[in-house]
């Protein structure tokens, strides 16, 4: 057998680098932050390299510790879950899913309900929350994820690469809208606007759009109403409290049944796709790829637009 590295000193490095803090790290395993610094000096004798820069309480890796990191953490999740299986034992299996608030409900949820046709006897665990998550600390399956950059020790699958596009309830339409005028003559209390919080600077906005559309107008979105999660503002345009930028994705259910229609076949693209993380030792799973695969199924024909006008 190969000469293995010290194990525990391995486990102490990974909850150090993950933590930035030999402090936060000694927290986490209950040893005092000697304890941890003597176990990473063990390391560093071991491979003959500095894994961390030390700037008093702050730590950084060395590009020697940036080497080996990422598989470090992975190797470590899949010890746990081998652990977790053979302690569950015979224990049904049990999902357990980590997705942004946004994607829950709409999104999420119907493709769960495709996956208990196949699993009707599973237990499903749905955690709505934000980035970042620990992955094996919490015992999460499958995080759903906005950006492809979150968890670079994880096995990545990426989803869809969404778009935004101007929709409204029918009946809003008929009471509010120009006809062949199109959307820029629209009063600017007409327009949703989704506030996507203080983590994201990559989600396309009203003016976006109108400069996609080839016009220059930008919509004041104190002059219209303003949700903080882009499933409501699909639900807004739903309940015809306005014209929303929704989320194809989201909206596709909701234009397939005629509740809401798309007012143009302009879209802009988000800055990131949808990308799904899983430990390498759990993408094999039946109910996990089975989850990925109806993640990454779409309906062409519920998304086309059905736009009274192309016109701006």
């Amino acid at each position: 057998m190969e000469k293995l590295p010290p194990l525990n000193a391995m486990r102490v490095f990974e909850v150090a680098a993950r933590a930035g803090s030999f402090t936060l790290a000694a927290t986490e395993l209950g040893v005092s932050s000697a304890a941890i610094s003597q176990q990473v000096r063990n390391l560093e004798d071991w491979f003959g390299k500095q894994l961390f820069v030390r700037n008093g309480n702050r730590i950084t890796l060395t590009d020697a510790g940036h080497a080996i990191y990422p598989q470090t953490a992975r190797a470590l999740g899949e010890i746990a879950a081998v652990g977790r299986r053979m302690l569950e034992g015979g224990l049904r299996t049990r999902l357990v899913v980590s997705v942004p608030f946004s994607l829950a409900e709409l999104w999420l949820a119907p493709r769960l309900a495709q996956l208990l046709d196949g699993f009707p006897q599973m237990a499903i665990d749905v955690r709505v929350e934000d980035d970042p998550v620990d992955v094996v600390r919490q015992n999460i399956d499958l995080r759903i994820s906005y950006g492809d950059y979150h968890y670079p020790a994880l096995k990545m699958v990426r989803l869809v690469h969404d778009d935004v596009l101007p929709v409204a309830s029918p009946e809003f339409w008929q009471r509010h809208g120009n006809g062949s005028a199109g959307l820029a003559d629209v009063h600017e209390s007409h327009f949703i606007h989704t506030n996507w919080g203080p983590n994201y600077a990559s989600h396309p906005s009203w003016a976006d759009w109108f400069a996609a559309a080839g016009g220059n107008r930008a919509p004041d979105p104190s002059h219209g109403r303003r949700v903080g999660l882009s499933s409501l503002a699909i639900g807004a345009a739903r309940l015809g409290l306005g014209i929303a930028l929704g989320q194809r994705i989201m909206a596709g259910a909701d234009l397939e049944a005629g509740r809401l229609i798309a007012l143009s076949s302009v879209s802009v693209r988000l800055g990131q796709p949808y990308c799904a993380f899983m430990l390498p030792a759990k993408a094999e799973r039946a109910d996990i790829a089975g989850l990925v695969a109806l993640l990454n199924k779409t309906a062409p024909s519920a998304l086309e637009p059905r736009a009274p006008s192309d016109r701006i």
